[in-house]
């Protein structure tokens, strides 16, 4: 029987030399590891109360709509900088090479929504921790962060866990 690393392809020095891009397009492409996937990222809150899905662009979009869907709740993007419509709140991040900015629609989430993060991978958690920021600035509570790759030598795991946050990955690859 398949695992989630099984549908998951490697692509060398990629986007740099030295870099071992984790590719989830394989596993989405696949009805049957997409479906494995969503289920597993789901099964740790079974029982849970939550009231909206919050994905990070791009790849959470993809999980946070087909888990809000499972849930029959509402899903809610954080993109990068410049990309939502309305009036947004931003948190600001580094980046290794810099700077970047997630916003959030300011009316995305009441206070007292109870919110499930999900993402494709967590690298060193900056992401996911202007993500956290953002929901609550707006009142609500992260209730877990969940994501098909942890690449625990960069120590996301670890930063969101100091931040008191539930962290569930399906699969961890060492290296960067």
């Amino acid at each position: 029987m398949k695992t989630i690393r099984d549908y998951i392809r490697t692509i060398p020095d990629f986007p740099h030399e030295g870099i071992m891009f984790r590719d989830v397009t394989t596993l989405f492409s696949d009805a049957r590891g997409f479906r494995m996937a969503i289920d597993q990222l789901l099964h740790p809150y079974a029982g849970t109360p939550i009231d909206k899905v919050v994905g990070l662009e791009a790849r959470g979009f993809i999980l946070g709509g087909a888990i809000a869907h499972q849930l029959s709740v509402g899903f809610v993007p954080i993109r990068k900088k410049g990309k939502l419509p309305g009036k947004t709140i931003e948190q600001a991040y580094q980046l290794e090479y810099g700077e970047a900015v997630m916003e959030l629609h300011d009316d995305a989430l009441q206070p007292g929504d109870k919110v499930l993060l999900v993402d494709d991978l967590l690298a060193t958690g900056g992401t996911a921790e202007a993500g956290i920021r953002l929901v609550e600035r707006l009142g609500a509570q992260v209730m877990g962060c969940a994501f098909i790759i942890d690449l625990p030598a960069l120590g996301g795991a670890a930063r969101l866990e100091k931040l008191g946050m539930q962290v569930h990955s399906l699969c961890a690859f060492e290296g960067l």
